[in-house]
């Protein structure tokens, strides 16, 4: 073990044994201790479900690039394993930036892009990124000798060695493949694709899939790649997007594509893309297949220019909860994982419980809840709610049924910076919003809408003491809501890194 892995080890350890856990999120993913970003290596080794993701322990900022670790049986109730990777090698001294991970051989196999730098002929640096692996037995990983086993110096001209990043890894028969994300000398994002037949040695391939209309952002970060029903499915978090009205907004989306793929000649005829999720914090999704064949799918919980956890929190970051996927009419669904039922307490419900004006109902509240409310066909121009609220704070849910539009309003849930608030969702179902299901952990709301038609994430910094639930509609209507306590025993727990 590297010293500088063996201290990033240590120092996770000391400051998890002074976290206040009582004020982490319960049952998602959250940083041990100082900051989190992309979720990487998602995989299924030895029976259990393993998560990685960028990390760095010592500030809640970002910093060079370590791995930290998180398993799971039932992917509500996480258990905290040492940081698996740190920037300890020339070839990754920069950082270990995001990648993915299989099982091949009865080892867990990690791939990753290594950052460094090289000297230039007229003497200044550039930096370069190229794919490493690492093999490791669910704990401890240990660097191949030959890293890297990927580097731009394979891709054709015209394909930037500077941003090479993200490896999503899959096999199919005997033939390992991997698709990178990349930049054209047009900085246009792409992605290619590699494979192997040994984890060691590996050749290009082809651009799978690339930005030919510069609409879709620049650099296409952490993309993943994979059979849904009876199509492929390609995810990519484009940078630098415009918005384009309701589906893509300002800044950094993830959006997928679904296409046809032809695995002999390699090539992915794309359909126009969509928008994976339209709250706020939402970012680098990358999926992994069960044994039982669901494809389940998990993001980081923030963006990169919103800041929303409060002063006094020593940590940052959050993965959102996992979902599963399917393919319907077209268009990816996503549910929470069922599992999150088996957590499911003190059941409170309501058939046709009656709003009129500013309404709150005995039972319905709670910062760590599973909350389901029907809409039906009524009677109204406007329906909100108000979640995570008392007299100072609130995150607000309001749609307006003439335009089929709902906004999500967070401006009073305790954020003090200058960031993103509100964002307006187009519902797309032609019979607007009827079902809405609502998973709140403490500092986060997932919204559901008409069964995973789409989902809204949204990150809050609100005290936990604000509890309560308000419901609105601007005329008399009536509504069905189920509501459950969730409670699982504390989903971090540290195991000691000796």
């Amino acid at each position: 073990m590297s010293n500088l892995l063996e201290k990033a080890r240590s120092y996770e350890t000391e400051k998890l044994i002074h976290m206040d856990l009582d004020k982490k999120p319960l049952f998602h993913i959250s940083a041990p201790t100082g900051w989190i970003n992309d979720p990487n290596g998602f995989s299924v080794y030895d029976g259990k479900v393993h998560l990685f993701y960028q990390y760095y322990p010592y500030d809640k900022v970002w910093g060079p690039m370590h791995w930290g670790h998180s398993v799971t049986t039932d992917m509500i109730c996480w258990e905290q394993l040492p940081v698996a990777l740190a920037p300890d090698q020339e070839y990754d001294k920069i950082g270990c930036f995001s990648g993915s991970a299989i099982e091949a051989e009865g080892k867990h196999v990690l791939v990753y892009t290594g950052v460094t730098k090289i000297k230039l002929d007229d003497g200044s640096e550039q930096e370069r990124q190229n794919q490493c692996i690492a093999f490791g037995d669910g704990k401890d990983y240990v660097k191949y000798e030959n890293n890297p086993v990927v580097t731009g110096e394979m891709l054709p001209e015209g394909c930037s060695r500077i941003d090479f990043r993200d490896p999503k890894i899959w096999k199919e028969d005997d033939t390992y493949y991997l698709i990178v994300g990349n930049k054209n000398d047009r900085q246009i994002g792409q992605v290619v694709l590699c494979s192997s037949k040994d984890l060691k040695d590996w050749k290009f391939e082809t651009v799978l899939a690339a930005n030919e209309t510069g609409k879709i952002g620049t650099m296409w970060e952490c993309p993943d790649f994979f059979r849904l029903g009876d199509k492929h499915v390609l995810i990519c978090s484009p940078q630098d997007m415009k918005a384009q009205k309701y589906e893509f907004h300002n800044g950094h989306n993830s959006v997928y594509f679904l296409g046809d793929y032809d695995s002999e000649t390699h090539k992915f005829e794309k359909e126009a893309p969509h928008a994976l999720d339209y709250g706020l914090d939402f970012y680098a999704p990358q999926t992994t297949e069960l044994a039982d064949g669901r494809r389940i799918m998990i993001a980081w919980m923030k963006s990169w220019d919103a800041c929303v956890i409060p002063n006094s929190q020593d940590w940052q970051g959050m993965m959102t909860l996992p979902r599963e996927l399917s393919l319907e009419d077209g268009k990816i669904r996503q549910m929470p994982v069922r599992e999150i039922e088996k957590y499911r307490k003190n059941p409170c419900k309501y058939e046709k419980a009656e709003i009129d004006k500013e309404t709150t109902l005995s039972g319905i509240e709670g910062r760590t809840i599973d909350l389901t409310v029907e809409l039906k066909d009524n009677d109204f121009m406007i329906f909100s709610m108000k979640l995570a609220s008392n007299k100072e704070y609130e995150t607000k849910f309001t749609y307006h049924k003439t335009d089929r539009m709902l906004e999500i309003d967070r401006t009073y849930c305790g954020v003090t910076k200058d960031i993103v608030c509100v964002r307006k969702i187009k519902i797309a179902d032609p019979a607007g919003l009827k079902k809405m299901r609502f998973i709140l952990d403490r500092q986060s709301i997932e919204l559901f809408i008409n069964d995973g038609q789409q989902v809204a994430t949204t990150a809050i910094c609100t005290p936990l003491e604000a509890q309560e639930i308000h419901f609105f509609s601007d005329s008399k209507i009536q509504v069905n809501v189920e509501k459950y306590d969730i409670r699982c025993e504390m989903a971090h727990t540290t195991i000691c890194s000796k």
